[in-house]
């Protein structure tokens, strides 16, 4: 593996990472929305990612990830008696999101590590190119 496929490997990591960020960041937004049913319900998404793994040579391989789809929370929603809320539905019960905080923040904790993770892997591998390159000259 060329040193360079480095760069590119650790590029698309750190576009799913934020691609997560953002899809939490949302989910954070909509956690205390309600809806007067549970089909309108705002749902929790989540990315669903895959390695790419691409054969470039005999010894040498290229790969990354890449987003396969978003998904929605099949979880249920609490329903709740507010019958003086305007979106209430006729019975007076609206319905809340399905966003888990602490499994969001987990996840925000978790895309924010891996996106630096992969910052740190650019900045070594960056070194170590230009510590190969003094070599040839010195």
């Amino acid at each position: 593996m060329s040193l360079f496929n480095i760069f590119d490997i650790s590029g698309t990591a750190m576009s799913a990472q934020s691609l997560r960020m953002n899809l939490t960041a949302s989910n954070i937004a909509n956690a205390d929305s309600v809806a007067g049913d549970e089909k309108s319900a705002y749902k929790a998404r989540q990315p669903v990612f895959s390695t790419i793994l691409e054969e470039m040579g005999q010894s040498e391989a290229a790969g990354g990830v890449r987003m396969l789809a978003v998904v929605e929370s099949k979880a249920s929603h609490n329903r709740r008696y507010e019958p003086g809320n305007p979106l209430a539905n006729d019975e007076g019960y609206v319905y809340d999101s399905n966003v888990n905080i602490i499994e969001e923040m987990t996840n925000m904790i978790s895309a924010s590590r891996s996106y630096q993770n992969n910052v740190e892997v650019i900045n070594t591998s960056k070194d170590m190119l230009l510590k190969t390159l003094k070599l040839g000259n010195g």
